[in-house]
């Protein structure tokens, strides 16, 4: 397990923020969860937080009680079968907890499918993963698409075209189940498909601000500027921080 704390100051003001890597049961062979975890590490050092990263899932969301933002960044648990369910109790209270109080949420990529034994974190995330429904084409070239500019996570990011889309190379999540209730901030087409799959939505729930972001495969997701930037600003939003 690693667990540390990742701090570029000591500064009391700074907000905090937990980095949870899938490993174990919440690891599987197609993402390095570690290696894309470390650099949202660094993302978030960028954007100001005073970061913790662990890749014991299941123990840091025990231990929630002084971070201001959760990000989770781990596969689904329930692919390993039996052996892959059942969180400890003092875990699922300490989620329980931490929601109670508003901290914030950065669910990436395949955390969409994550947690499955958290009864609140599907309905907080706003959407699911459906096994032999939900899929993506192969890994490459993704043209991203802003919905919206009207919501201070998208506003004026850089490396954005005239037509609101942005070029990473990534996963195109698609056939996501999406709640009603979220506000779906960016989306992808297939060639062959005319319907649109979201990537990047946010919700509030109470004291909760969220924020999916389905893209993150792998590091070189991380090399768009406009992507790097989502998630600076997605964490700031959704922990309150600015």
């Amino acid at each position: 397990m690693i667990d540390e704390d990742v701090r570029p100051s000591h500064d009391a003001s700074s907000p905090r923020a937990i980095v949870v890597a899938g490993t174990g049961r919440y690891g599987d062979p197609w993402h390095p969860f570690v290696a894309t975890s470390r650099r949202l590490v660094e993302i978030l050092r960028t954007a100001g937080f005073d970061v913790r990263f662990s890749t014991d899932v299941d123990a840091a969301l025990a231990s929630l009680a002084r971070e201001d933002l959760l990000v989770v960044n781990a596969g689904d648990p329930w692919r390993n079968g039996e052996t892959g369910r059942g969180a400890p109790a003092d875990s699922l209270h300490g989620l329980d907890a931490a929601l109670d109080r508003g901290i914030g949420v950065l669910a990436v990529h395949n955390a969409v499918s994550s947690l499955r034994d958290y009864p609140r974190w599907r309905s907080m995330i706003g959407g699911d993963w459906i096994p032999g429904v939900s899929g993506h084409p192969p890994f490459g070239d993704a043209l991203v698409r802003l919905r919206t500019t009207e919501h201070p996570v998208v506003d004026v990011l850089p490396g954005v075209d005239e037509r609101g889309v942005f070029e990473l190379q990534d996963e195109r999540y698609t056939h996501l189940v999406v709640d009603d209730d979220v506000l779906v901030l960016a989306d992808h087409r297939l060639e062959d498909d005319a319907s649109s799959h979201p990537v990047l939505w946010m919700r509030e729930e109470g004291p909760n601000r969220v924020v999916y972001d389905a893209l993150g495969h792998d590091e070189r997701s991380f090399v768009s500027e406009a992507h790097v930037e989502i998630l600076r600003r997605a964490a700031r939003w959704a922990a309150r921080a600015d």
